[in-house]
């Protein structure tokens, strides 16, 4: 029944967050790049519902659908850094390696900040499957979102690493640079 009243508006809920979307990327490709991190949380989902004992009822798959939104988040900000960071004229691969490394803090924090809210909820009869849910999800997919992302980025836009010019010499045998007289 409850599983019913879920399913009822989930092609509502699915054109909503698709509009969304589509209004805040402008580009299908970005969007799909934002859509396909999503399922990443299922890997910690079931790893750490697997550990903690916990089953999977109406309240854990409300949590699952909270934790996609979370997870999307961290994706479009990072493909919006990128974006921005295109504009301003850095080269893709440039865009997306710095980007990465920019939003990486900011991005693993809220996502501790977010774990360590479910841990006084993870102890609860009720609402402690959907606490172990979210931060078993939320860990793995924020960790596997800041290489997946990229990567598939790099993938979608056939971005390719630039070749660095050979050196003659290593670095530390340049003379230093002679003092100014004058």
């Amino acid at each position: 029944m409850s599983q019913k009243s879920i399913a009822a508006v989930v092609p509502l809920m699915a054109l909503v967050i698709l509009t969304l979307l589509m209004v805040q990327l402008q580009s299908l490709q970005r969007t799909v790049l934002v859509l396909l991190t999503a399922p990443l949380g299922i890997v910690g989902v079931t790893l750490f519902l697997l550990v903690f004992h916990m089953p999977f009822g109406f309240v854990t798959m409300l949590g699952v659908i909270s934790l996609t939104g979370m997870i999307m988040r961290n994706s479009l900000i990072l493909v919006d850094q990128i974006d921005q960071d295109i504009k301003t004229g850095s080269g893709y691969w440039n865009a997306i390696v710095d980007s990465t490394v920019r939003r990486f803090r900011p991005i693993v924090l809220t996502a501790l900040a977010a774990v360590l809210a479910m841990i006084p909820l993870a102890r609860s009869v009720f609402w402690g499957p959907m606490a172990v849910a979210i931060m078993g999800g939320l860990l793995v997919a924020t960790l596997l979102t800041l290489f997946f992302e990229p990567a598939l980025y790099s993938l979608l836009y056939r971005v390719k690493r630039p070749q660095s010019a050979p050196r003659s010499e290593p670095i530390a045998a340049q003379p230093p640079p002679s003092p100014a007289i004058g």
